[in-house]
C-alpha cells in the first residue's frame, strides 16, 4: 500500500534528525536561527526582488523585534567573534526598515531599538 513504507521510515528520520541537532553547536544554532529571521526581514523591508509585492513593514518590524531579542540574549553566551556579524546585519536591518517607513518611528522607538538602544 503506497505510502507504508514512507510511514514505516518515519521513526527512523526523526531519529536521523535529532541525532544530527545533537551533534550541532549551540552557536551554530543561534546564528541559523538569526540568518532566517535576518532574510525574512530583508524581504518584508522590501530589500529582495520584488520590493513592492513584498514589502510588509508590520511583518518586518516583527521580525525584527525577535532578532533583536535574540541577539541581545545570546551575545554574551556565543562570543563577541559570532555576535558582532549579526549585530552588523541587524543594525542594517534596522536602518533599511527607518529608510522603508513613510513615517518614520521616532529615535529609539524604531524595532528592536528597546534592546540595541538608538539607530540612527
Amino acid at each position: 500500500m503506497p505510502g507504508e513504507a514512507e510511514a514505516a521510515d518515519a521513526p527512523d528520520a526523526v531519529a536521523d534528525a535529532t541525532r544530527d541537532i545533537a551533534d550541532v553547536p549551540a552557536v551554530e544554532v543561534i546564528g541559523a536561527a538569526a540568518v532566517h529571521l535576518m532574510s525574512a526581514a530583508a524581504v518584508k523591508c522590501g530589500l529582495a526582488d520584488d520590493p513592492d509585492g513584498q514589502r510588509d513593514l508590520d511583518e518586518a518590524r516583527k521580525l525584527i523585534q525577535a532578532l533583536a531579542g535574540l541577539i541581545t540574549a545570546a551575545a554574551p553566551e556565543i562570543s563577541d567573534s559570532h555576535a558582532r556579524p549579526l549585530r552588523d546585519g541587524l543594525r542594517s536591518l534596522q536602518l533599511a526598515f527607518r529608510e522603508a517607513s513613510t513615517v518614520p518611528d521616532p529615535i529609539g522607538k524604531g524595532p528592536g531599538e528597546k534592546w540595541t538602544g538608538p539607530v540612527t
